[in-house]
């Protein structure tokens, strides 16, 4: 006979399964404002300090690191620009290449020797030690404008309609500057760019911002020890740490709330009242302004640029870094975009095969353990276990990554220097993706959107788990 006078016991809470990503941003967004700041500030001196000590297994053997920093810090402006489109607006972008490119440019035409429109030399009205700045604020407007000029007649369309605009776009972009040789000079470019002439002395006479500033690893000063990729990356890390701010207040405003609506559904953010074309073309002309911020840091970085350094398949990159790094996620696209920077500079001193017929043998025995691989899984299949299923099949994926790399090296061996795995980055950023698509297609980083509408208290009270509570006589 069952004891009816017994306690029932109190229900078990259900495990929580949140990652280590949910964890610190459950803990981060518990932060008062001020205690964030008190946790950023510190983590942004850390990564200010990096490119002068670089970690030995971080550092790029053969490239200056200064200078992977100081195009990460580029591509990490683009990679936020790109995300209010793709990531914020659920707008599909393909050609965003095209108002970096219109940045590069404006800052190229105004202050290149080779322009018609120079204003440096003697008859303009800009001084060579203040024209980049001045340049600066026209690039982000000029492109903001074509971001509009381009918007307004596209933005009625959706989907891939869209994204063969956008690409067509930033193919007329790159066209232009080739076949306009009047104007740019055409395939030979603009050179001699002007670049931020702070700090000029007899050791550096171009400045802190010079290419000829090299850097003097020798002294502790940070200032001395600082190469020009240093000094851009940490004026990059100003413009990521101001543009951040501009647009997480938008996004926590009713412009970001209707960005959002338009993303998960446009049809009902319109029934709803949401004016939807004005906020999309909001989010195209800020994120083509951003885009030509960066164009205009790289062109004063490089002081030449040309139509080829604009191509489409760099767009791909840049849309990579937004998918790879979370879509919607500005922490996430960051780190998408040091992948995009960092990781093909890093592999350029790694050779796969240092010879044609090592790599022949190599991917010989490739193909022999893909047969076994799947041979075993044919005939074995349902005798192995769990485990040893997900290995083979983990394997697998490994030995064809392995076999592609080893098949492009083999392909493109150049008598006298092995193949590096940095010219194939294409080929595993594409893998890289398909993978993710597969595995993980909200990102690293997937977005978690909240009430943005109300604000972090609203949103702590919501969240916060209630406490399990006994049921029947015990309670």
């Amino acid at each position: 006979m069952t004891d009816m006078t017994k306690t029932p016991k109190a229900p078990v809470a259900p495990k929580d399964r949140r990652g280590v990503g949910d964890a610190i941003r459950v803990w981060w967004d518990g932060l008062s404002r001020p205690a964030q700041w008190a946790v950023g500030v510190p983590i942004i001196a850390v990564l200010a300090l990096l490119p002068l000590f670089p970690p030995p297994l971080l550092d790029t053997p053969g490239v200056s690191f200064g200078g992977v920093m100081a195009q990460f810090a580029m591509y990490a402006l683009i990679a936020i620009g790109l995300n209010v489109v793709v990531g914020q607006a659920g707008l599909l972008d393909l050609g965003y290449v095209g108002f970096y490119a219109v940045g590069a440019y404006t800052v190229g035409l105004l202050t290149s020797p080779n322009s018609p429109w120079n204003q440096t030399d003697a008859d303009g009205w800009l001084t060579s030690g203040w024209a980049w700045l001045a340049c600066l604020p026209i690039a982000v407007a000029l492109t903001a404008l074509a971001g509009l000029i381009l918007g307004a007649p596209t933005l009625r369309l959706r989907g891939d309609y869209l994204a063969i605009v956008t690409l067509g776009f930033g193919e007329i972009v790159r066209l232009m500057a080739d076949n306009l040789g009047d104007l740019t000079n055409g395939s030979l470019g603009l050179s001699k760019i002007a670049y931020p002439e702070v700090g000029e002395s007899e050791a550096h006479p171009g400045g802190y911002f010079s290419p000829g500033n090299l850097g003097d690893n020798s002294s502790w000063n940070p200032f001395e020890r600082a190469s020009n990729g240093t000094w851009w990356f940490w004026l990059g890390m100003v413009f990521v740490i101001v543009v951040l701010l501009i647009i997480g207040n938008l996004e926590r405003s009713r412009v970001g709330r209707s960005w959002v609506a338009i993303r998960e559904d446009e049809d009902a953010a319109e029934i709803m009242g949401v004016p939807t074309f004005k906020f999309k073309l909001w989010a195209f002309v800020i994120g083509a302004s951003v885009g030509g911020l960066s164009g205009a840091m790289y062109a004063g970085q490089v002081t030449y640029v040309n139509p080829k350094q604009f191509d489409i398949i760099l767009s791909m990159l840049f849309l990579c870094a937004v998918v790879l790094g979370g879509s919607g996620n500005k922490l996430g696209v960051i780190v998408g975009a040091f992948l995009i920077a960092y990781l093909p500079m890093r592999l350029q001193s790694v050779q796969l095969v240092s010879s044609e017929s090592t790599g022949y043998l190599l991917l010989g025995l490739d193909i022999a353990l893909l047969i076994g691989l799947w041979l075993l899984w044919r005939f074995k299949k349902d005798v192995l276990g769990e485990w040893v299923r997900r290995a083979v099949v983990g394997l697998a994926i490994l030995a064809v990554i392995f076999g592609l790399l080893l098949f492009g090296s083999v392909l493109l061996f150049r008598p006298g220097g092995a193949q590096n795995l940095g010219d194939l980055k294409y080929l595993y950023f594409g893998i890289a993706l398909v993978v993710m698509m597969i595995l993980r297609p909200q990102g690293l980083f997937p977005v978690r959107q909240k009430l943005l509408a109300y604000g972090r208290q609203v949103y702590q009270a919501v969240v916060r788990k209630p406490a399990a509570e006994s049921i029947g006589a015990g309670r």
